[in-house]
This record gives C-alpha cells, sequence and structure tokens, in this order.
C-alpha cells in the first residue's frame, strides 16, 4: 500500500490540472500562434509560467486504483501487476487463472 500523502498529493494535482486545463490551453494556443505579436505571445508564456506547476499534466503519475502504487501500471486495467496478480490468483478476474507447470 502506498503512502497515504501520496496519494492525496496525487489526488491534489489532478484536481488542479483540470481547474487549469481551459486557461492552459487558451495560454498555449495564444503562445504558439505565430500570426501574432511576439510581445503578446511573450506575455502569454509569462502567464502559462505563472500558473502553478502542479496543474501541468505533465507532473501526473498513474496509480494502481486498489492500492495506490505507482510502479508496474497497466493503463488497460488501472491497477498494478500485483494488484492483477492477487485478482486474477482469487479468482475475481473472468478468464484469467495463475499459470503453475
Amino acid at each position: 500500500m502506498a503512502k497515504k500523502s501520496m496519494i492525496a498529493r496525487e489526488v491534489k494535482r489532478q484536481k488542479l490540472v483540470e481547474k487549469y486545463a481551459a486557461k492552459r490551453a487558451a495560454l498555449k494556443e495564444i503562445a504558439n500562434d505565430e500570426s501574432k505579436p511576439m510581445e503578446e505571445r511573450f506575455k502569454a508564456r509569462l502567464a502559462l509560467a505563472k500558473l502553478p506547476r502542479n496543474s501541468s499534466p505533465t507532473r501526473l503519475h498513474n496509480r494502481c486504483q486498489l492500492t495506490g502504487r505507482p510502479h508496474a501500471y497497466y493503463r488497460k486495467l488501472k491497477i498494478s501487476r500485483i494488484a492483477l496478480r492477487d485478482l486474477g490468483s482469487n479468482g475475481e478476474i473472468p478468464g484469467m487463472v495463475k499459470s503453475s507447470w
């Protein structure tokens, strides 16, 4: 099980990303528009830099829905390999059988 503080930090980041997504997209559009004057584009870049760092989507990290583990995460299932193995061993995932030889 991951530390509660790390899970809470990730939830906080997710909320910030959702809150600033529209503003960030608008500023990026202005900053990347070649037809706008250089000063306006520069101001948009400065405004973008003043937004909270944790509002950037690149700072998000995938975590297991069951345990909060950040490593060995399966995107399709949204759980870690350890949680997947436990669920498979308990027979809670249809069609999945733990192999043994």
